[in-house]
């Protein structure tokens, strides 16, 4: 699976263009503003939700990925200051929503706290014309649709996801157009 394919099944679970993609495209920093600083504790709460979407089961999961710092790095250097603060709003509500920690509920609690979100973030996409970019005057996604997107490409595009989830070959050999397909077989990852 290359970058291309992945951002498009990043548009496809989430419906809505990656946030902050521009930042990392052009290798850039958004316009300037103060960088968001994540605690241990922010980062922990991060790897839990990206663990609760993307559980190990048979494979590793999100967290053995690294997802939450991955997430914390990714929006101190490719979101806007207001796709920041979004975030934290966001990630502070989590919390609210929990009882006081996301950490302290239970698997089933958590699932169907994250299946709510998803849920009101499917219905503000349809409103939200955010591109990534910080054009002014850009609606921003709902903050649940910016953790699903960080925790789809932290996964992906990781060394434990691309390796040890997807069908990895660092260097393609031949070039073989009728590769019979084996039910259960992993998606490609190339490097």
């Amino acid at each position: 699976m290359d970058r291309r394919e992945l951002l498009k099944m990043i548009v496809a679970a989430t419906g809505a263009a990656m946030v902050g993609l521009p930042a990392l495209v052009h290798g850039q920093a958004p316009a300037a503003g103060p960088k968001t600083a994540f605690s241990a504790a922010d980062i922990a709460t991060l790897d839990e939700i990206a663990e609760t979407i993307l559980p190990r089961t048979g494979t590793p999961g999100a967290k053995d990925a690294g997802a939450g710092a991955f997430m914390a790095r990714f929006v101190s250097d490719c979101y806007t200051a207001e796709q920041q603060a979004a975030f934290r709003a966001g990630l502070a509500d989590i919390d609210k929503r929990a009882g006081g920690g996301f950490v302290s509920l239970v698997a089933g609690d958590r699932t169907e706290l994250l299946r709510g979100l998803d849920a009101e973030a499917r219905k503000r996409v349809a409103e939200v014309s955010e591109t990534g970019t910080a054009e002014a005057g850009e609606k921003i996604p709902h903050y649940f649709t910016m953790i699903k997107q960080l925790t789809i490409f932290s996964f992906f595009t990781s060394k434990v996801g691309a390796t040890e989830v997807l069908k990895y070959v660092a260097v393609p050999g031949r070039y073989d157009g009728e590769v019979p397909y084996v039910p259960g077989t992993p998606a490609w990852a190339t490097g």
